[in-house]
């Protein structure tokens, strides 16, 4: 029997940003230093890292130019529609791409194919917290760039969606003040969420342990707001591996580690017992390994070791803190779905992955049919549907 799968919202997909876009809405002192596309050759790199290099001859591809970056998009970020023998480690152009990575209209008419009423889209050249601008030398013009991003979030990408692209917004990461205004800006016309780094210290941030609070205005801002802080994986600009020579298989598999330290330190730190209403959500993270890491952080406060560390105003067990308010959010992931009672099933969002090499798209319907058909009509509901709705603050049906 096929269960009815309500129309989705997924709370994790990707855009590739326009070329027009920093040309566009940067104010015009800023036009002819901010992001732009170039044409230029490209050439394969054999050792690990990325895995191509702007060339001097050689075939060509556009190129991301910011102060001293190069920057070319590779396949597998840009890749709904292709057969898996076609996604490897090249370059791909925005005439090799299908129009619904980087166009509204078509992206809509591509969630239309996919059973997806509404969306929200990570971005890709300033990666997924904004960690581009944090790298720039400028942070005047890094800052003009993030709001720049963010106008175009909300007036272009979702303003004529109908509600159906929900924005998420970028904040100056080296300045948790600054990042409370943009907040604030941006929630006062209808955004409630932000890309956050899901282990800060690594991008040489301030941790969520830091004894001098120097996160808390953000966090206040957030709270405020109802902005939900969404931290993609990978948002720590490193992917953990097992060994130098490892496959890229190996380091795919364990790429929930990530988001498996970050859930350590939202639980252990005591900053939600100190935000009491401030919401987290753990994007592509899979769900699966919640359970554990809620009982093994609750084992670890019950036995009040005193060389553990733990603050004092985490009075209540770390997993108490996590209903309404700790979300993970999953693209495929069955054992997850057959634990969702021990994870709490108000507390599990859907999302598509488009366009990258992960994405269920064009069979998003087809895996939730097949998923969840042992599910009580109920949980389907709120796991692809109104727990997103609820996260997110947003209007229950979209108007019209």
């Amino acid at each position: 029997m096929t269960v009815e799968i309500p129309p989705i919202i997924s709370v994790d997909d990707h855009v590739v940003e326009p070329p027009h876009l920093w040309r566009e809405w940067l104010p015009s002192r800023y036009q002819d230093s901010g992001p732009r596309i170039v044409r230029a050759p490209y050439e394969m790199v054999p050792e690990n890292g990325w895995p191509f290099r702007m060339a001097t001859s050689g075939p060509e591809t556009d190129w991301w130019v910011y102060e001293d970056l190069r920057y070319a998009i590779v396949v597998g970020m840009a890749s709904a529609g292709r057969k898996p023998e076609e996604i490897g480690k090249e370059p791909v152009g925005y005439d090799q791409m299908r129009p619904g990575f980087y166009e509204p209209k078509a992206r809509l008419a591509d969630m239309d194919i996919n059973h997806v009423e509404r969306s929200l889209c990570f971005p890709t050249f300033p990666r997924f917290c904004g960690q581009t601008f944090h790298e720039a030398a400028d942070r005047d013009l890094a800052l003009a760039c993030i709001h720049a991003y963010n106008n175009w979030m909300v007036e272009e990408w979702c303003g004529d969606s109908g509600g159906r692209l929900i924005p998420l917004c970028l904040i100056p990461l080296w300045d948790a003040k600054l990042a409370a205004a943009e907040v604030r800006r941006n929630a006062a016309r209808g955004v409630r969420a932000v890309a956050f780094s899901e282990l800060p210290a690594k991008l040489g941030l301030p941790s969520l342990h830091d004894t001098e609070r120097r996160w808390d205005p953000l966090f206040r801002a957030c709270e405020e707001t109802g902005t939900v802080l969404c931290m993609h994986i990978g948002s720590s600009s490193q992917f953990l591996t097992t060994s130098a020579d490892a496959p890229t298989s190996v380091r795919i598999a364990i790429t929930a580690v990530n988001s498996q330290m970050a859930m350590a330190d939202w639980l252990l730190s005591g900053v939600l017992a100190r935000f009491p209403t401030l919401k987290v959500a753990f994007s592509e993270s899979q769900i699966g390994w919640m359970p554990y890491l809620f009982e093994r952080a609750d084992r670890v406060w019950r036995m009040g070791n005193a060389a553990s560390g733990l603050p004092p105003e985490i009075t209540e067990p770390p997993s108490s803190y996590v209903a309404g308010r700790v979300f993970g959010c999953f693209f495929e992931d069955d054992f997850g779905l057959a634990s969702r009672h021990a994870i709490g099933v108000d507390q599990i969002t859907f999302e598509s992955d488009y366009p990258h090499q992960d994405t269920t798209w064009p069979n998003t319907r087809a895996y939730a049919e097949h998923a969840m058909k042992e599910l009580p009509s109920e949980d389907i509901d709120k796991i692809v549907r109104t727990n997103a709705i609820r996260m997110l603050e947003l209007p229950p049906s979209l108007p019209g």
